[in-house]
């Protein structure tokens, strides 16, 4: 009831007591069934009015002398009076005295005599002005207004209301009701709604009215759960025609069950539904169950999930895994694969399922939860039936395939999964379509372990083999998989391959590794250096992914999103969504792996470098020994790169030895972009100039004839970073400008701000007449690191700017006053000491004094009022005029 129609009401009965009435009497008819609020707007019109208020209709009468005046009425739950009292209101309203206002409230499923709430006699005098009002359900609107408040907008979002609004069929008390139960628990709200107390008890004693023989049809519409036509009702409710049409009027004139409109019948409620279904027991309950499966079985098409359950209830064993297995591969058909897995992983953890069936449905689910997102319960069933010796070879070696699809692909235990697949490979020999599969898995590259030339001799043979079985969701696969190895080291040769992916291929599994072929091709590009080309096939092979059902390719590609607007400098919001894709993945870590390592740049960028850590090698952090090889060279690059801005070059020096032990081993150098140019230094820092500059070729003949424009640039990298760590700026300044517009080419601005801003520190260190604009180049990296956000870096160039500035560019002697705000100095110190670095970590950036950090650190404390360095995350900003160190 709105404010709005409250107040129409309230001016209809005004009209009893003023002269725009002329003093006529007013009936106001409230009618609304069960829980739709008719109690509630009947106190709320009481309020406020300026006139008495009585209840019985006897005080309202007039007494032989003349009326007491104007007065309001208001009567509630009118289909429960008694005679007596219904005859009262008749008699009152055959004649009302002037300036009555009377409101009537009732149930109209619950009149003896439908339409007249005051019996069979009723009737209106000519001098009463009548008005009806109905009130009808809550709409979605107003449910949500009412769960955000009672639960908050966050633990119950628009479409959880839609769900409760739904359960609730809108009726406002039965909505109220199951507010109060979620406000008193924890946690997010449950998938499915218990039947409120209140409502249980209404829709129990609306049945149990009902005559014995007559209840089985409303029996029979709580199993059928929908609205049902009475002849389906009937049906379950093992009545013949003539009973059980007697039964359904009996069931209407009681409101135990309610008229839909459409020729079908229900529970008003839906919820009431579970409240009633929960009473018969025993074999009677079993025969409900198996008349309502026998009847949807004859429905087209077949809700076969719907059959599953009944069959279930009823005990049969063998129907019931029968429906199962059809109700999961029309949600596969269709591309609902979470769907599927969560209703095959229910039936197979019910308890013990005959070897038969159990087979069917887990080569169903493997297929299903390869290509879908599911917990570490889909493992546990794979793995235990791989394990079954009794199992034939054939069938252990196909289930075994997705067993190590899954290890590989979703819970990131490759060298667990690649053996699995190589397992299958033996199982398969007489399945070549499988074959084909495992073989093709087998040659995708991001896995450590088998070299390059392993993964390519797979792809190969995956190839033959494909072609000649024929089978279109081979073929899609194999191709898939042939593009990703091709791309990821550069062969130009893979483009056509990319463009001849099957987008609109039939059956959907075509549609699907279409999907996650394009999603690997725009993972693939990012490493190499393809930008453009990436976003453009992150947005076909997502969408594709989607609308084929394909979850696991459009999870891949949100991570390669991060990924890619890493390497683009779009970082702004970029570590927000990074650290909602890792809350995402749940207990499922390595579905994040892109994400970590984005987060883990991000902070090194700007000097959180305790965060660093812990994304890149903390105990959630991929496994660079065992996880995906470019991310683990990326990972190893930052590491090394942090162990040398603290000074460590031993250990940056012993995780560059580890990392290109991978590399080389896996023989894909394209991926040494983001690590070479660390690790040649690190090397090199370390004394071990000869193993160094043979990093520096073996990475520079890896590159010989592909496409690597990322690696290109990083290739001039790593030479200038040799150069300068062996003592000539010269060759280095020449190598650092190269890669630097290399990067900007690409674009890759942060990159090309780093080789920048290196490129300007050896022309000053060769001292020749570029110096000048050496300055403005560094002022100019430092500028795109602050845009960036790069505070670390950011920082450090403008002191190492400061060291050069020319001398028109000084200030005078003596230190400005800056008062309560923070100088230049103090506000670069305070926003390295929120990020996490210890004084003697932003003493070596910034070339000041351990001692001199602290007392920045001290002033910008008292000047802020912050208690700890972590709260100076937002200091103001400084004033602009320098500072001496």
């Amino acid at each position: 009831m709105d404010a709005l129609n409250e107040t129409a009401l309230r001016r209809q009965l005004a009209r009893a007591w003023t002269a725009d009435g002329g003093g006529r009497a007013v009936l106001l008819l409230v009618e609304g069934e069960a829980g739709t609020g008719k109690s509630r707007l009947l106190a709320r019109l009481a309020r406020g009015v300026p006139v008495p208020v009585r209840t019985d209709p006897q005080a309202a009468a007039p007494a032989e002398g003349p009326a007491d005046g104007p007065a309001l009425l208001l009567v509630d739950d009118v289909h429960r009076a008694a005679p007596e009292r219904r005859a009262a209101l008749r008699a009152l309203l055959a004649d009302p005295p002037a300036g009555l206002a009377c409101v009537l409230g009732y149930r109209p499923e619950e009149l003896d005599d439908p339409g007249l709430p005051l019996g069979p006699d009723t009737e209106y005098p000519a001098g009463l002005t009548v008005v009806r009002h109905l009130l009808g359900p809550l709409g979605p609107e107003d449910v949500r207004r009412m769960a955000a408040a009672a639960l908050g907008a966050e633990r119950c979002p628009p479409e959880s209301a839609d769900r409760l609004h739904r359960a609730a069929g809108g009726t406002a008390q039965v909505v109220a009701d199951l507010l109060d139960l979620l406000a008193a628990q924890d946690g997010p709200l449950p998938d499915a709604f218990a039947p409120p107390p209140r409502l249980a008890a209404l829709a129990l004693r609306r049945t149990a009215a009902l005559p014995a023989a007559h209840r089985a049809v409303v029996h029979a519409a709580a199993v059928l759960g929908d609205p049902a036509t009475a002849a389906e009702l009937t049906e379950v409710a093992g009545l013949d025609e003539d009973t059980g049409r007697t039964a359904l009027q009996a069931a209407l004139r009681t409101a135990a069950l309610h008229d839909h409109g459409d020729g079908r019948y229900g529970f008003r409620v839906p919820l009431a539904a579970a409240a009633v279904r929960a009473e018969p027991a025993g074999p009677y309950r079993e025969e409900l169950h198996g008349r309502a499966a026998d009847l949807l079985v004859r429905r087209q098409p077949v809700p076969w999930e719907r059959v599953a359950e009944h069959r279930r209830a009823c005990g049969r064993e063998r129907g019931w895994l029968q429906a199962v297995e059809r109700a999961a591969q029309r949600h596969a058909d269709r591309g609902d694969l979470e769907r599927a897995v969560a209703l095959l992983e229910s039936a197979l953890a019910t308890g013990p399922v005959p070897e038969h069936a159990r087979s069917r449905l887990v080569t169903l689910l493997a297929r299903c939860a390869v290509m879908g997102l599911r917990s570490d319960r889909t493992l546990t069933v794979l793995q235990h039936i791989v394990a079954d010796h009794g199992l034939a070879p054939a069938l252990r070696g196909e289930i075994r395939l997705d067993l190590g699809l899954l290890l590989c692909n979703q819970i990131g235990r490759c060298t667990d999964g690649l053996a699995e697949l190589e397992r299958a490979v033996g199982e398969l020999q007489e399945q070549p379509v499988l074959l084909a599969r495992a073989m093709s898995a087998l040659s995708m590259p991001y896995w450590p372990g088998a070299p390059l030339a392993e993964n390519v001799a797979w792809i190969e043979r995956a190839l033959a083999v494909s072609e000649q079985v024929g089978d279109p969701v081979v073929r899609a696969a194999v191709a898939a998989n042939r593009v990703s190895v091709l791309l990821n080291i550069g062969d130009p040769g893979a483009w056509p391959l990319v463009d001849a992916l099957p987008r609109d291929g039939e059956p959907v599994a075509v549609r699907q590794q279409a999907a996650r072929g394009l999603c690997n091709a725009a993972d693939a590009a990012v490493w190499i250096g393809h930008y453009d080309r990436s976003r453009a096939l992150l947005g076909e092979g997502v969408a594709l992914a989607a609308r084929s059902g394909a979850s696991y390719a459009e999870q891949t590609g949100r991570g390669c999103t991060l990924v890619l607007d890493w390497a683009t400098g779009r970082w702004a919001g970029l570590a927000g969504r990074a650290a909602a894709l890792v809350a995402e993945a749940g207990d499922m870590p390595f579905i994040a792996s892109d994400a970590r390592l984005v987060l883990g740049l991000l902070a090194l960028a700007r000097g959180a470098w305790a965060e660093t850590e812990e994304y890149l090698s903390g105990p959630d952090a991929p496994d660079r020994d065992h996880g995906p090889v470019p991310l683990s060279a990326a990972a190893s690059g930052a590491l090394i790169r942090l162990a040398l801005a603290r000074e460590d070059t031993a250990g940056a020096a012993a995780e560059a030895t580890l990392a290109w032990d991978r590399l080389r081993a896996k023989g894909v150098w394209a991926w040494a972009a983001e690590l070479a140019p660390w690790a040649v230094e690190a090397t090199a820092r370390a004394g071990a100039v000869a193993a160094a500059r043979e990093m520096a070729a073996e990475f520079a003949a890896g590159l010989d004839g592909r496409d690597a424009p990322s690696a290109d640039a990083a290739l001039h990298w790593t030479r200038a970073a040799l150069a300068e760590a062996t003592g000539d700026p010269k060759t280095a300044r020449t190598d650092y400008g190269r890669a630097a517009a290399g990067y900007r080419a690409l674009p890759r601005p942060y990159h090309a701000a780093l080789t920048a801003a290196a490129a300007a520190r050896c022309t000053l260190a060769v001292g020749d007449a570029g110096a000048g604009a050496a300055v403005e180049a560094l002022a100019d990296s430092a500028a795109a690191f602050e845009a960036l956000g790069a505070t670390w870096d950011a920082a450090r160039t403008r002191a190492e700017l400061r060291g050069h500035r020319p001398p028109d560019d000084r200030r005078g002697p003596g230190r400005p006053a800056y008062g309560d705000l923070l100088s230049p100095r103090e506000e670069e110190v305070a926003r390295l000491a929120a990020a996490g670095m210890t004084n003697r970590e932003i003493a070596a950036a910034l070339h000041l004094s351990p001692r001199t950090v602290e007392q920045h650190v001290a002033r910008a404390l008292q000047k802020t009022g912050a208690h700890s360095r972590q709260q100076l995350t937002a200091v103001p900003r400084a004033a602009s005029a320098a500072e001496p160190d």
